[in-house]
């Protein structure tokens, strides 16, 4: 069960077997969970990035140019403690020029260019649960089945893994039940070389994703 909300947008204005029947029948068995759990993420001005208008002579011509860093408010409200974890899902999907499950894409110039990239990292030294002296993280790229030796070091949120939080370091038993979490996370944006964009016109910068809770 996941709670969907979109959760960043990034503007500016540069100057993605065959199945063989075994037997004539089978069984069908439908599944699932009902909860009461209900977590309200939030991001700060809206989850919106504004860069404003770029004038092209700051742009590198041949090389990638990484923009000033942007920082965002996030916090999630449960209505009770629960087990969850976050991935978020590209809405432009495709566009990015590197293809990573951590970079979110741009869109494209009008010609149909790649105009860069952005991730979006989140630090558990910045971050607050409940009443937890500390806060680590961990992730799984199994769908929750198995989870990353749970740490401190920052990590950028991706499409395709699970990130969660835990009261201990070195534990490999996934998230805890979590009730109010508060952090700052960092929107890292690059945007490609001047040469390899179309800016007989403005471009518009057009990266959207989606923050996705997964309840556990």
């Amino acid at each position: 069960m996941k709670n969907h909300f979109a959760a960043l947008s990034l503007t500016g204005l540069i100057g993605l077997a065959p199945h063989a029947l075994a037997a004539s029948a089978d069984k069908l068995t439908v599944k699932g969970l009902i909860t009461p759990l209900a977590c309200t993420p939030s991001l700060s001005n809206s989850g919106l990035v504004e860069f404003g208008k770029i004038p092209r002579r700051d742009l590198n011509v041949d090389k990638r140019t990484r923009l000033r860093d942007q920082t965002l408010d996030f916090s999630i409200q449960c209505s009770a403690p629960g087990r969850f974890a976050l991935r978020m899902r590209d809405d432009r999907e495709g566009s990015a020029i590197v293809n990573s499950q951590i970079y979110y894409g741009l869109n494209y110039d009008g010609s149909g260019n790649k105009i860069g990239l952005y991730s979006l990292n989140f630090n558990p030294e910045n971050t607050v649960v409940d009443d937890l002296s500390q806060v680590f993280r961990t992730d799984s790229t199994t769908g929750g089945v198995a989870w990353s030796t749970s740490n401190n070091r920052p990590i950028p949120i991706a499409a395709r893994s699970y990130l969660g939080f835990t009261d201990r370091a070195g534990s490999n038993a996934g998230p805890i039940a979590i009730r109010h979490l508060t952090s700052r996370v960092i929107v890292e944006t690059v945007i490609a070389p001047t040469s390899e964009l179309d800016l007989s016109t403005d471009v518009q910068i057009d990266g959207s994703a989606t923050l996705e809770i997964v309840y556990l």
